[in-house]
């Protein structure tokens, strides 16, 4: 899963998120970065960063100064990947990881006819971390989905069970896509165009839908097992 401007992509990973900062100058990356963070708080706020910032030379300087920037607004750089042997010996100084696990993907066979509108790809759970799912239609996951793991689905997304990690349905842009769980509590979720984290939650966890409703991200009581 991952969200892309012309010069930012971010993409969750098992320990957050993984920013790649490209395309310009690096202190016109920077500008766009703060910004970006800035006018999504909600989305950002208690983050784990790790930048991949390519060929880009940096100083102590440069990275300790965003170090600051980002702290101020609550998210934590802890990983900084580069092609340049100066930068990865000064994110080394600064104590930040230069290596990030490579998430273990789910293999799903590839499907030669295009798929109906209820096609679903059963999954016989848990779905730990690093784990990822990828289908072009429903998914369905018998079990529990951790934190760390991710599911992209072109369809609706059921979780019979905990989830925890990351959820893109109606990735192709399906606005009618819900995502539902018995235990609803996602790190990241995005229907079709729009992005959400999950809240704190407060008292008892309940089995919960979300859908678009006038292009917001909501989520309520899943009555249909509640039987209310």
């Amino acid at each position: 899963m991952g969200e892309t401007s012309s010069l930012i992509q971010i993409k969750g990973i098992r320990d957050g998120l993984l920013i790649t900062l490209t395309g310009a100058a690096w202190p016109d990356l920077v500008k766009v970065f703060i910004e970006n963070i800035e006018n999504r708080s909600a989305f950002f706020q208690g983050g784990r960063v790790a930048l991949d910032v390519g060929p880009q030379e940096l100083r102590v300087a440069d990275l300790s100064s965003l170090r600051d920037q980002l702290s101020e607004r609550g998210v934590a750089l802890w990983a900084v990947l580069s092609e340049s042997t100066l930068t990865e010996r000064t994110a080394q100084n600064l104590g930040l990881a230069t290596r990030i696990s490579k998430p273990r993907l789910v293999e799903v066979p590839q499907v030669a006819e295009p798929q109906p509108a209820d096609a679903a790809k059963w999954v016989k759970g848990p779905l730990r971390s690093g784990g990822r799912i990828d289908y072009p239609g429903n998914v369905v996951v018998l079990g529990d989905v951790n934190s760390g793991a991710e599911i992209v689905a072109e369809g609706s997304v059921i979780v019979w069970g905990r989830l925890r990690g990351v959820v893109h349905a109606g990735a192709k842009g399906d606005e009618n896509a819900v995502v539902c769980a018995l235990d609803f509590a996602p790190t990241q979720l995005r229907i079709a165009g729009e992005i959400a984290v999950s809240p704190k939650k407060q008292g008892k966890s309940q089995p919960e839908v979300a859908r678009l409703q006038d292009g917001h991200l909501t989520a309520e009581p899943w009555h249909e097992l509640t039987g209310r």
